[in-house]
């Protein structure tokens, strides 16, 4: 399958900034080396590249030297996630290195418990504030829950499905970007923060060695906060379709045609995974001139043809719509 582009709602890249500002310090100098106009920030469905985003992530923790980026009382210096990982290595099951994990994790900061939960034939990790007097920020709650999650995949073989996340906090107003973040049932205004996964997994060997590690280590930010592509899905297969065929555009017809199903299957099974050919479509238009837009000095007339746009100023018009932003704020430098 062809690599997607992949942009990230600008609501994740306010929380991730969020701690270094509730400190009183500046992202700035962090954004403009990702790549990221400031601007961006104030523009609700603004979107970022998956590199820029990485880019941040990884800017921000060398400039506070802290992987929780200034959520913790004390930071989490630069090397904790590999510790907490290699901790895990030559547990006999993934329960063992889970709880190797949660024990590592609470000798490097005060503020957050990891917890091994049950519930019938589903096992979890949940968060619990040490101090629950203490509201931390909703990225702090998005950040663990991602880290952990994809860890514990990691030393799992690399797919751990999960059956239901749960938030401690009221549903954010971007709660429509979390189907891509946290691929499974959401509940809100829960007691805990926690993720689930089926029981018997806990079971399953850890056969990950050092090597391995090596690598997982070597490109950790983009393993933990890039949102997986979910191949089993419809949705991902009309995607692909749509980017082999570049820059053609085929219809609903044709792509149902490409897939040996019927257009009203493809609407039917879209539907029931929240999309619609159209909404699929668009975002993959918005997500390539995104990219195109941040790597490349295209000429808006060029890309607008490549989109399947009759002109330069339709595809200024879609582009606002998508993002609330003119192409020419995604430059590089936010030159128009």
């Amino acid at each position: 399958m062809l690599r997607p582009p992949v942009t990230i709602p600008i609501a994740f890249v306010q929380g991730m900034v969020s701690g270094v500002q509730a400190r009183g310090g500046s992202a700035d100098a962090c954004l403009a080396d990702a790549g990221i106009a400031p601007e961006l920030l104030l523009q609700p469905g603004a979107r970022v590249t998956a590199e820029q985003y990485v880019a941040l992530f990884r800017r921000l923790i060398e400039h506070l030297d802290d992987e929780c980026l200034g959520f913790l009382s004390r930071p989490l210096k630069r090397g904790s996630l590999a510790l907490m990982t290699h901790s895990a290595l030559g547990a006999p099951t993934l329960d063992s290195a889970m709880r190797r994990v949660a024990r590592t994790f609470r000798l490097l900061q005060d503020d957050v418990l990891l917890e091994p939960v049950r519930d019938g034939d589903q096992a979890g990790l949940a968060l619990r504030l040490i101090d629950p007097s203490r509201t931390p920020a909703v990225f702090l709650h998005e950040l663990l829950m991602r880290v952990f999650w994809r860890v514990l995949a990691w030393l799992a073989g690399g797919a751990l499905p999960a059956a239901r996340f749960d938030f401690a906090f009221a549903s954010p107003p971007y709660a429509s970007a979390y189907g891509k973040v946290f691929p499974a049932p959401l509940q809100f205004g829960c007691r805990h923060s926690a993720f689930w996964f089926d029981a018997a997994r806990l079971h399953d060997p850890v056969r990950r060695d050092e090597s391995a590690l090596r690598s997982f280590v070597a490109d950790a930010q983009s393993q933990v906060i890039v949102p997986k592509r979910g191949d089993d899905l419809l949705s991902a297969r009309v995607r692909e379709n749509l980017q082999r065929t570049l820059p053609a555009w085929p219809d609903l017809a044709r792509v149902a045609g490409a897939l040996h199903m019927s257009a009203s299957t493809v609407q039917r099974r879209l539907a029931t995974e929240g999309t619609s050919f159209q909404a699929l479509k668009d975002e993959l238009r918005r997500d390539l001139a995104i990219v195109r837009l941040n790597t490349s000095q295209v000429a808006l007339a060029t890309l607008a043809d490549e989109l399947g746009f009759a002109d330069s100023a339709a595809f200024q018009r879609a582009f606002k719509g998508w993002t609330g932003s003119a192409p020419g704020t995604y430059r590089r430098g936010g030159t128009t």
